[in-house]
């Protein structure tokens, strides 16, 4: 690429030299911030620093984009190297010799340009004699194109007809291919070099060299022509080294030897050959064959015994029995390591075979003992077997021989051996009379035939547990026949019976008789009782059973109240019996029911009763007040003092207001209000409504006293009213003072017992706790769980604790609640 728009020239030389002068437009444009900038173009971006540049862009222009020339040719510019003098007459010597392209038949516009940089640099025109072919048609595809490859070559200075390079020594025809005759491999049809490749490459064959190798290789068991002899050479092997060599070189496999020791014969010659292994064919260039033997030369002695034949047997004998070596040294190896195998194997069977002779005679001994039971449960047997001694070998066979007892089938030991034993044993057994009976001998014989794997508090498979399975298939039928005949009003027995049994009995067997037998009984029962005709009361044969049954009674409840309630729409508070059959299931029914029952069926009858009380100062009868009064404990104290300030204090502060009106005695009138103060006690009186009302009176007695001016005033009157209000108020003062001293105390005791006992670990701790402060039972239900929780009795509720949270019993659900609200509730 030329860069004289860049580079001046020195006139003579022709040497490019860089111009830094200031031309007029340099001065002109100067100081115009307007000016055009020179910009890219596509030509540049294309062809980078071989693009063309003309002196005339490098000014603004108001002309229109000029159209490129892209076959001009690139001219590159060599920096030269200097050469000494001998290479440059070298150099001379071989242009001479060499045809050279004459310039007459190049263009002058494809000649480049040389940069003189002192040196004599003169390229070289080095060529090939094979590049007579003419160029014309090269690259005639490019007609079709843009001729972009043609004119790249082309700007980077390529010559059409010359070859690449700075010399232009590549090749000026494009390599020609050479089909072959056949599908044979390279060299199989001989030289496959075409005639171009002579031309430009002219290599000389080495087929006679390499001919001349191998019948040099052929030909080293002959004598050497000249005479002189070679002293051969010995290698000597001991066994050891043969071993060592076949243990080192042992990868073989099986497969693999048997192919080393393979007969081969070799027709490929002219005569038969026979060879013991495939690896001796490798070798068959060392065997000497009938090749015609070399002339001797003229110094040459004739051979006198010469046996190349003999020498290879020797040689093969020799492999065969080093291979013989080999192969026994393996062989002892394997033997070796197949005895310290099989010794191995001897100890661990001699150790299995004791293992099973012990088992064989611990089974032998377990096996006389079972024909001795057997024997012995004969009916003609002299000494027969009993449930004790049958128990004694069962102990036995447990401490003696436990891993053959768990092993053996124990249900099918015990059906045979125990059942019959069972039924004798239990055969005049009758619950009701003796309820222990029998319980020390099933205790013996369920630790001795339980599963322990087996949770005892859910159902069992019958056919996987010897115990349970004789608990129902011998004693059950006992107990179902004494349930059918048995009286529910005749509870004391039949709870005694279970409660005798039920650390004993399996938590399900438990639970059948309970749901199953029990309660179906109390359940008709109930539906057949009449509270106005039965003497009876139900609680006498139902409450025994909460120990037991606890929840399983909620469904009786609901029953037992309508009839209660049926029972007392003609009640009147006079008749105390209602209170006797109430009084018991106060703390069986739920907080909630039981205040209901009582709102909805006995005070209705006491606010009547109240209505009907006469207060009569002179003769007052307190028969009605006492019926009121009684259920103080029955009744909620809410409920309580609002039938007082509904049907009682209105007439009571009447009465008084009508007998301050009409001269009274201030001293009887202040007898008759302490006397109807007494009548209540201090948890009625400690209300702030019964409070206010007793203070009203106070309140009306003192306006009284101080109203009556000008008329006739009892002397010390005031006074005495005064030191009665003053005294009655101190009291309130006082009672309120010592509760809270109480509640001082409680804290501070329940504090003491806290810090004495340990700080409870978890919510379960917690709540024992609780109950043991406010006395609430807390205990848990024996086999009873909720989705896998165990449940508790607080006081009279069902509960059960997940992630610390309480779940209450509902009606249809557990409702869950907080520890504040269980208190009150079992409260």
């Amino acid at each position: 690429m030329s860069m004289s728009h860049l580079y001046g020239t020195d006139g003579e030389d022709g040497v490019e030299m860089e111009n830094f002068e200031v031309s007029d437009w340099d001065l002109q444009n100067e100081f115009n911030p307007h000016r055009q900038r020179h910009r890219q173009t596509k030509e540049e971006a294309t062809y980078g620093v071989w693009a063309e540049r003309d002196s005339d862009e490098e000014r603004p222009s108001f002309g229109g984009k000029r159209s490129r020339d892209y076959s001009a040719p690139v001219n590159f510019i060599s920096a030269g190297l200097k050469k000494s003098a001998a290479e440059d007459v070298s150099e001379e010597d071989s242009d001479e010799d060499e045809k050279p392209v004459k310039q007459e038949e190049i263009p002058k516009e494809f000649v480049p340009k040389k940069l003189k940089t002192g040196g004599n640099f003169k390229p070289s025109q080095k060529g090939f004699v094979g590049g007579t072919k003419s160029f014309v048609d090269f690259g005639s595809w490019e007609r079709h194109t843009k001729g972009i490859g043609q004119k790249l070559l082309q700007k980077m200075g390529y010559v059409p007809g010359r070859g690449l390079g700075k010399n232009a020594q590549g090749i000026i025809n494009p390599i020609e291919a050479k089909q072959r005759k056949g599908k044979g491999a390279v060299g199989a049809y001989g030289s496959e070099r075409t005639s171009q490749s002579l031309q430009d490459f002219p290599v000389v064959d080495s087929e006679e060299e390499a001919e001349e190798e191998f019948q040099k290789e052929l030909s080293q068991w002959r004598k050497d022509p000249n005479g002189g002899k070679k002293k051969p050479k010995y290698s000597y092997k001991t066994v050891e080294e043969l071993k060592a060599k076949g243990r080192i070189n042992k990868k073989l496999s099986a497969p693999q030897k048997e192919l080393s020791q393979v007969k081969v014969i070799d027709m490929t010659g002219r005569e038969q050959k026979v060879y013991y292994s495939y690896s001796q064919i490798s070798h068959k260039h060392n065997i000497p064959d009938d090749s015609p033997q070399q002339p001797l030369g003229k110094d040459s002695k004739p051979q006198g015994f010469a046996l190349p034949e003999l020498e290879h047997n020797l040689q093969l004998l020799i492999d065969i029995t080093e291979q013989e070596i080999i192969q026994n040294d393996r062989q002892l190896q394997y033997e070796r390591d197949m005895v310290v195998n099989l010794s191995h194997e001897i100890e661990k069977m001699s150790e299995v075979l004791s293992h099973e002779e012990r088992a064989i005679s611990n089974l032998s001994k377990v096996l006389d003992m079972v024909e001795e039971c057997e024997r012995r449960m004969q009916p003609s047997c002299e000494n027969p077997l009993t449930l004790d001694e049958c128990a004694k070998i069962f102990e036995t066979l447990q401490d003696k021989y436990y891993e053959e007892y768990r092993m053996s089938d124990r249900v099918d030991l015990a059906v045979a051996i125990v059942y019959p034993l069972m039924k004798d044993y239990f055969k005049n057994w009758d619950p009701l009379k003796d309820c222990t009976y029998g319980t020390e001998i099933i205790a013996k014989w369920k630790s001795l035939l339980e599963n322990d794997q087996l949770l005892s508090h859910s159902g069992q498979d019958l056919s996987t547990d010897a115990f349970h399975r004789l608990m129902w298939e011998i004693w059950m039928p006992y107990v179902r026949n004494i349930v059918a005949q048995w009286q529910p009003r005749n509870c004391g027995s039949m709870v005694d019976f279970l409660d005798s049994w039920v650390n004993v009995v399996p938590v399900w067997i438990l639970d059948n008789i309970l749901d199953q037998l029990i309660f179906p009984k109390l359940q008709k029962e109930v539906e057949s009782w009449n509270p106005l005709t039965d003497t009876v009361p139900i609680h006498s044969w139902i409450h025994p059973w909460l120990p037991l049954m606890q929840a399983r009674l909620e469904p009786l409840y609901s029953p037992i109240r309508n009839k209660l309630a049926n029972a007392l729409q003609k009640w009147h508070p006079s008749d105390s019996s209602a209170k006797l059959i109430l009084q018991p299931w106060k703390d069986v029914f739920t907080p909630g029911s039981w205040e209901a029952f009582m709102v909805k069926n006995i005070v209705p009858k006491l606010g009547m009763c109240l209505n009907e009380l006469i207060i009569n100062p002179h003769q007052q009868h307190m028969d009605a007040f006492y019926w009121v009064i009684d259920w103080e404990g029955m009744i909620s104290v809410s409920s309580l003092v609002g039938l007082l300030e509904k049907h009682f204090f209105p007439k009571w502060l009447q009465v008084l207001c009508s007998w301050l009106s009409n001269s009274p005695n201030y001293e009887e009138i202040t007898k008759w209000y302490l006397g109807w103060k007494s009548m209540f006690s201090d948890q009625v009186l400690a209300h702030p409504s019964i409070k206010d009302k007793f203070n009203e009176a106070l309140d009306i007695m003192n306006r009284a006293v101080s109203s009556s001016v000008g008329g006739y005033m009892q002397p010390g009157a005031r006074e005495n009213i005064a030191y009665l209000t003053h005294t009655e108020r101190r009291k309130d003062f006082q009672y309120e003072a010592m509760q809270e001293r109480r509640e001082a105390e409680n804290m501070a005791q329940r504090g003491i017992g806290m810090a004495a006992s340990s700080v409870p670990m978890n919510f379960k701790d917690l709540i024992q706790t609780k109950a043991e402060e406010h006395n609430i039972v807390f205990m848990p239900v024996i086999g009873k769980r909720h989705e896998g929780k165990q449940l508790y009795t607080f006081g009279r509720i069902v509960i059960y604790i997940d992630r610390g949270v309480v779940f209450v019993q509902g009606e249809k659900t557990w409702v869950p609640t907080s520890l504040q609200s269980l208190i009150d509730m079992a409260k």
